[in-house]
């Protein structure tokens, strides 16, 4: 059968956005970081992950980018704001790479637990309701801000290490619910501002978009993706689907 110029040029097409997709999916996402001191943090004494009164550096942590693979470079090479999500692993304190991956999928080694689609979107709905960039916008910050970042990363613990509780009214950085491994509670910082956002959340509200830096051995980091990279994402899907239809010591 001969083919029109127009039929060419469309299966010429799709075979090039498979081929690209296809790429896409065996390239590993990776991003080379190093941890480069803090933005807006404080102090907080916890109690979890093998730790038993231990005073931990909780708010944001600067994460210097200088390299990447695959989605990695939805990031550019600079400081990247993130949150520990691992109290069991002490930060970089040079190069590693790290491997990019969802909220969802990732594993605790200490509790031995994958997080899961309903942590996961507990913490998109905490980053997409009370983040503030300025707490990592560099120079100094106010008592506020610090108090807030502070909050705002034991927050992030309490959903990581805790069970689930029966609605998010439940969840309480003050006391540890959780029997074995899990488990997190702490003092000593601003914890009526922690449990009011905490127990906010719906589960339904609006979502961040999140990633994780992950390395086996290093302390793994919730991060966001900037805002530029989801719209492109979010336009490299509708080509698809256009293509589909066509062809059918966390101490630092």
């Amino acid at each position: 059968m001969k083919w029109s110029k127009t039929q060419t040029m469309v299966m010429i097409g799709a075979r090039l956005a498979l081929s690209l997709f296809t790429t896409g999916l065996a390239q590993a996402d990776t991003v080379d970081i190093v941890h480069d001191g803090f933005g807006a943090h404080g102090v907080a004494t916890f109690w979890g992950a093998g730790y038993t009164g231990a005073d931990a550096q909780a708010g944001v942590y600067m994460l210097d980018k200088t390299g990447d693979t695959g989605i990695g470079n939805t990031w550019s090479n600079g400081l990247i704001p993130g949150f520990c999500i691992e109290l069991h692993e002490s930060a970089p304190q040079a190069t590693y790479t790290y491997n990019v991956g969802a909220p969802d999928n990732v594993y605790n080694s200490y509790t031995g637990e994958v997080l899961g689609s309903v942590k996961a979107n507990y913490l998109r709905e905490l980053w997409a309701t009370h983040y503030d960039p300025a707490w990592a916008s560099g120079g100094s910050y106010t008592a506020q801000q610090n108090s807030n970042a502070t909050a705002f990363a034991a927050a992030v613990w309490e959903i990581v290490y805790e069970d689930l509780p029966t609605s998010p009214a439940g969840w309480d950085v003050t006391t540890d619910g959780t029997a074995g491994n899990g488990g997190f509670w702490a003092l000593d910082f601003d914890s009526a501002t922690a449990n009011k956002w905490l127990h906010g959340l719906t589960g339904s509200g609006p979502k961040a978009d999140l990633r994780v830096f992950v390395n086996q051995g290093g302390q793994d980091y919730l991060v966001a993706v900037p805002e530029p990279a989801t719209l492109l994402l979010l336009g490299l899907g509708s080509a698809f689907s256009i293509a589909g239809r066509r062809r059918r010591q966390v101490l630092a």
